[in-house]
């Protein structure tokens, strides 16, 4: 099952798609114009965007840009234009698949499993396991020694992050950037408070590190413990 994120201006064809994919075990969520769905597929990250182009604050086609800037999210482009050049100018803007509107409530359920099926077989994410502790990014679980752990979507997220990266000094910046995509900067407080409660839930701390570690001037990184 995946979390879709369901772009579109009109209430009653929002509601039909999300009661259709929610019937299908999917976690949907939703927005009515173009700028809350670029802010929610930034802070979301969904496995998947199903986007209208005829937004009321923007262009659908130029939200798309604005989202291949910042994201592989797989897309599909569901609008009322079905003019060839629409359809190939989307594709070619980066949209995995292209529904014209009308469309039944079967076509978008397949289409949907396509696209999600062609996504995961092509980049289907690893088991990360360091003594103890095992990441499931296709889950977001994780457990230390045995033990699952509770975290938040952020926290997995910089976890996911650090882990990918064994023994990689990563600074505040790049944690910024690349979790929270803030490419400018300022939110140094938000990486530390981030940072010392994920500390906390893995039983450790920024004096007493086990897998995050300090490297004071610079920034963190991911260690394996010892045996």
């Amino acid at each position: 099952m995946a979390t879709v994120l369901v772009i579109e201006d009109d209430a009653d064809i929002r509601r039909l798609v999300a009661d259709a994919l929610a019937k299908q075990g999917h976690t949907v969520e939703s927005a009515e114009a173009a700028l809350p769905g670029l802010k929610a597929a930034v802070e979301l990250r969904p496995d998947l965007v199903i986007l209208d182009l005829g937004l009321p604050d923007l262009d659908g086609a130029e939200l798309l840009r604005m989202l291949r800037a910042v994201s592989e999210v797989p897309v599909i482009a569901a609008t009322a234009r079905g003019e060839e050049s629409d359809i190939v100018a989307t594709l070619d803007a980066g949209a995995d698949d292209y529904l014209v509107k009308p469309f039944s409530v079967a076509q978008l359920e397949a289409r949907v499993r396509a696209v999600l099926r062609r996504t995961r077989s092509s980049a289907e994410p690893e088991v990360i396991e360091f003594s103890g502790l095992r990441i499931e990014p296709h889950s977001r679980a994780v457990t230390l020694d045995d033990r699952p752990l509770s975290l938040t979507p952020k926290e997995f997220d910089l976890l996911l992050y650090l882990a990918e990266r064994p023994g990689h000094v990563v600074s505040r910046k790049e944690l910024l950037a690349e979790v929270w995509r803030m490419p400018y900067g300022g939110g140094d407080r938000t990486v530390d408070v981030h940072l010392s409660e994920l500390r906390k839930k893995l039983g450790e701390s920024a004096a007493s590190p086990r897998f995050i570690h300090t490297v004071h001037g610079v920034g963190v990184k991911f260690v394996e413990p010892e045996p």
